[in-house]
């Protein structure tokens, strides 16, 4: 019985051993959670139950616990690193059925996929189809898509400017804008885009009338008039006075690009006049040409960001965590990543930032929870068990050779 309770020992101080060893072996595996043995002893029982005088038969391994603390995160400054800063596990999709795992060093694939190093894809909630939130019953594989960023036909255009209060009328009548004596002032061409992206330039001519506070604007687009002129008229004070709401609707231009038609509005209502040089102050328009992908950005709430290099931003989906209420009980399935169980529950899905889920930081990594120093100590305790252990079974021999020669 004796030789069995101190091999007990060797198998316990054994399995310490190996534990410790696989831990050190991480101490910089991205998102590893280093395990710690558990022991129970064990007793005996006879048909009527345990004496109480019982000596225990010695010591079993109870389970190997991973501790799910948090990692010290590092900085990487690549984008599609992530880190979950609390509670919860990026949510992975592999050969249908989903895994779960704390390493957020991504990367895409051949086909857009944003992936891990073993090809599981990344999760997310669906954008909603009127581009407003996400759809969180909706969970898909992240793809940054390959395609040109859409462009956008241009509604509104802006113009900001300073009229001069001592400018005469034009010596030339009536107003053509090839004639630059038939016209005071130009805004000299704003770019405009049409529902295919293609550019177009918008101008507006500015004609002194002889009533005093008084100008006429004349808009056109690629040369072609959009409207008749609009009348101007500023306050004693150079503040614009008519249009009273700043807004010139222009008339529907239709480009020869085989675009939709162009409708716009002209908005001037930041425009005075004064007794000064004229100055064009500001000028905005709302629309952009079709753009390539320039870099994929990623929220604290876990929103993913595609930006364009003609300034268009597109959400293609916020991050899907995961969480369980016995995280001990999921089964590891190596490459960083668990499964559910039995024991784990079934998982609770949300967002970065909500209930008991964690922040995201993008650009960063969680660092294996590995305290070198700790296990080293470990190994240093389960050595010396294990030595205990062999010398009582050396002793144990001793002992039964003295026995058996004792006749």
């Amino acid at each position: 019985m004796s030789f069995n309770i101190a091999l007990s020992g060797i198998n316990a101080a054994s399995t310490e051993l190996g534990v410790t060893g696989n831990n050190i072996a991480n101490v910089n595996t991205t998102g590893f959670k280093e395990s710690r043995a558990e022991f129970a002893n064990m007793f005996q029982a006879s048909s009527y139950g345990l004496s109480r005088n019982a000596v225990g038969v010695g010591v079993k391994t109870s389970m190997v616990a991973q501790q799910f603390s948090q990692g010290t995160i590092n900085t990487t400054g690549r984008s599609l690193d992530m880190a979950i800063s609390g509670e919860g596990f990026f949510t992975m999709s592999m050969n249908g059925s989903q895994i779960y795992t704390r390493a957020g060093n991504f990367h895409t694939d051949a086909q857009g996929y944003v992936v891990n190093p073993q090809g599981a894809r990344l999760q997310v909630f669906a954008p909603n189809a009127n581009g407003n939130g996400f759809d969180i019953g909706a969970i898909q594989d992240l793809k940054l898509t390959g395609s040109d960023g859409p462009p956008k036909e241009t509604s509104q255009v802006a113009l900001a400017f300073t009229l001069p209060a001592q400018a005469q009328p034009p010596i030339a009548t009536p107003f053509d804008p090839a004639n630059t004596n038939s016209y005071n002032l130009t805004s000299g061409g704003i770019t405009v885009y049409d529902s295919l992206g293609v550019s177009h330039t918008q101008t507006s001519y500015f004609v002194k009338t002889a009533t005093p506070n008084e100008w006429q604007v004349h808009n056109f687009v690629d040369g072609v008039a959009v409207g008749a002129p609009t009348t101007l008229q500023f306050s004693n004070t150079g503040a614009l006075t008519s249009p009273a709401d700043g807004l010139i609707p222009l008339d529907p231009f239709t480009p020869t690009s085989g675009a939709g038609v162009l409708s716009m509005t002209l908005d001037i209502s930041s425009s005075t006049q004064y007794g000064e040089s004229f100055a064009l102050r500001n000028t905005a328009q709302d629309g952009y040409s079709a753009g390539k992908l320039d870099e994929v950005s990623v929220s604290e709430t876990g929103v993913v960001i595609a930006r364009y290099s003609n300034g268009a931003a597109l959400q293609l989906g916020q991050l899907a965590l995961a969480n369980f209420n016995n995280a001990q009980g999921l089964t590891p399935s190596g490459d960083n990543a668990w499964a559910e169980s039995f024991t784990s529950g079934t998982p609770r899905v949300g967002t970065p930032g909500s209930s008991d889920f964690g922040s995201l930081q993008s650009g960063a990594l969680e660092g294996s929870t590995v305290d070198l120093t700790e296990q080293l100590v470990n190994m240093i305790l389960a050595q010396r068990n294990f030595q205990a252990n062999a010398q009582m079974i050396s002793t144990m021999d001793q002992t039964t050779q003295t026995i058996i020669n004792m006749r």
